[in-house]
């Protein structure tokens, strides 16, 4: 399962540059969405790593942890359920503008450099 986890953390790393680019663009709506995925993957990597088999086709990143076997304190992981909002968010129009409206530029800095924390965190848990 090393190359499932190296293609995960790879397509991550890939995923935060282009995070990087939509938040320094000002498109900050899309760079929680991708900011998700970034987290999505890195979970993805964990789970093909400590559990040595190919990750679940789910979205949801506290199950995701919780299948790898990650343990989380409350503070992340009531961060990591707040940003499982932003993947829906983003894909319904219903939710869209509302989601557009509350991505101002301190509610995007603030979650994106927790999300690159999480990021960063959970490579270490992985010796990346």
């Amino acid at each position: 399962m090393k190359s499932q986890a190296e293609y995960w953390v790879s397509s991550a790393k890939h995923d935060l540059e282009v995070a990087e680019t939509l938040f320094k663009s000002q498109k900050y709506d899309w760079c929680l969405y991708i900011g998700h995925l970034v987290l999505e993957k890195t979970l993805k990597a964990c789970y093909a790593e400590f559990i040595g088999d190919m990750p679940p086709r789910i979205h949801d990143l506290v199950r995701l942890a919780v299948l790898a076997g990650i343990e989380l304190d409350d503070a992340t992981l009531e961060f990591l359920d707040s940003v499982n909002t932003f993947n829906i968010s983003i894909r319904y129009p219903d939710y869209q503008f509302k989601f557009y409206e509350m991505c101002t530029y301190e509610f995007t800095n603030d979650n994106f450099s927790r999300m690159k924390g999480v990021y960063q965190w959970l490579l270490k848990k992985m010796n990346i």
